[in-house]
């Protein structure tokens, strides 16, 4: 699959501003943020992202509800979406898979490897 923007949805502006970095820097990608999930689902309906990374505790409407209401919308429900956690326990990332997403990144990440870590989960490797 050939990622040509990213949409990073995280309400933390060092993660937003580390990731957006290494998206923009290391995978040549252009970036949309967006600091909510209302934020978010509003910023993929306008970009049209080929991805989305998805913060999955944020507080209001957290990760999984923002990919609920990503789903539910024709506009958007096709978009690849990667949850962002530290929250990487065995039962936890099988419950955001089975919720249909693409995957799942650990935090902390590396900057410097995090876009072959989502070419990985988008390709299927």
């Amino acid at each position: 699959m050939e990622i040509n923007r990213v949409l990073i949805v995280d309400d933390e502006e060092h993660i937003r501003l580390v990731s957006s970095l290494s998206a923009r820097k290391v995978g040549k990608w252009e970036v949309a943020v967006a600091a909510s999930g209302e934020e978010g689902i509003r910023a993929a309906i306008r970009e049209r992202p080929d991805v989305m990374l998805l913060d999955v505790m944020m507080p209001d409407l957290d990760g999984p509800g923002t990919f609920q209401r990503l789903q539910e919308d024709e506009r958007t429900a096709g978009i690849p979406v990667i949850f962002l956690t530290a929250k990487v326990q065995t039962h936890e990332i099988e419950a955001y898979l089975a919720l249909g997403a693409a995957g799942v990144i650990r935090k902390p990440f590396d900057p410097m490897t995090l876009p072959d870590e989502i070419r990985k989960i988008l390709n299927g490797s």
